[in-house]
């Protein structure tokens, strides 16, 4: 499915998984998917969303405060390398010799998960673009995806908290979707 995604999508994705990263997160959730299309700079996702006043820096921030208030603990892949410990696997040795090795960050482990409602909306972001007549898929159909996925998504939670009804960036969305994705 991923040959679909146009390259601005692929970074998009990339950037989502280094936020739930750097969050300390060992799961990626709409939020993160949010993250990474606020951190795609010149795309057709990142205009919409800076169209509407939202910068990465304040979504990021929003989404912290999101998870802390759900009780979401940032637990940097903790329980999985005390599981690995436990059997005498030491993960900061295999990265320390991986960085050696490859170069500074070249071992991640563990490598966030998506959880479900985040594969809900990458699906979704294929059943959107399809209905725009695109047969690839751009950050404008994620974040198409991301809006249509349904209630309960974090994304929704730290777009409502900053003031922007999925609705209102829909509407900004589709214009520039037209005639095809970036």
């Amino acid at each position: 499915m991923f040959e679909f995604f146009t390259d601005r999508a692929k970074r998009a994705i990339v950037a989502s998984q280094d936020e739930a990263i750097a969050l300390g997160h060992d799961f990626i959730g709409t939020e993160h998917l949010l993250l990474g299309l606020a951190a795609t700079d010149d795309s057709t996702a990142w205009e919409a969303l800076t169209a509407q006043g939202l910068a990465l820096v304040p979504l990021r921030a929003e989404t912290v405060r999101v998870l802390e208030a759900a009780g979401v603990p940032s637990t940097g892949g903790q329980p999985a390398k005390d599981a690995l410990a436990s059997i005498g696997i030491d993960v900061e040795e295999i990265k320390r010799q991986a960085d050696s090795a490859f170069g500074p960050g070249a071992f991640q482990y563990p490598r966030p998960a998506y959880t479900p409602r985040a594969k809900k909306v990458l699906e979704a972001t294929v059943r959107e673009a399809a209905a725009l007549g695109h047969e690839r898929f751009g950050t404008g159909h994620m974040l198409l995806g991301l809006l249509a996925a349904g209630e309960g998504g974090r994304a929704l939670e730290v777009l409502a908290a900053l003031g922007t009804p999925p609705s209102t960036l829909r509407a900004d969305l589709l214009p520039r979707l037209t005639p095809a994705p970036e």
